[in-house]
């Protein structure tokens, strides 16, 4: 007998990609169930081996008051975005910010990257080449030194934390 992780590698994608297809096509037919299946495990079953392993969630409680405080700063930093781009007078202060690592993994880096980019008015631009390093662009950078503080106490140590690091 098959073990099942060796067959299916990926439940949860395989479900989500079968879901798409069936979306995609907009047919429940038998035939569709069947091509959407057939792809649902042969794409996940062919690729698995390029993915990196992910870190496991060491505090999945704290992982959930990271999620509502990204949701947060997400909505509090629109309107402070809008109030930005609304005032012409305001002179706004771009800026790029090299924020140095404490994390060391990809996974959790690439985490960390993304929530900066998902916070309106920061973008992370670049993964320097040794990993140590992140390129950040904020629209609007009064003091350089409570930027980095602020993304580390936010957002680097709760990752640390959730994910063991």
């Amino acid at each position: 007998m098959i073990a099942p992780r060796s067959w299916l590698p990926t439940p949860v994608l395989s479900i989500l990609l079968l879901v798409v297809w069936l979306l995609l096509v907009r047919s429940y037919a038998f035939g569709q169930f069947v091509l959407g299946g057939s792809l649902a495990i042969l794409i996940p079953l062919l690729t698995h081996r390029f993915w990196d392993a992910r870190p496991l969630i060491g505090k999945p409680f704290m992982l959930l008051r990271f999620i509502f405080r990204v949701l947060g700063d997400i909505i509090t930093a629109n309107f402070e975005v809008a109030y930005l781009i609304a005032n012409p007078w305001r002179k706004l202060k771009p800026h790029f910010i090299e924020y140095p690592l404490m994390l060391e993994e990809r996974f959790t880096i690439t985490l960390l990257a993304s929530t900066i980019s998902l916070t309106p008015g920061t973008v992370s631009a670049n993964l320097r080449m040794d990993g140590k390093s992140l390129l950040i662009h904020a629209l609007n950078v009064d003091d350089e030194e409570a930027l980095i503080n602020q993304i580390r106490e936010r957002y680097e140590r709760p990752l640390k934390e959730i994910y063991e690091c």
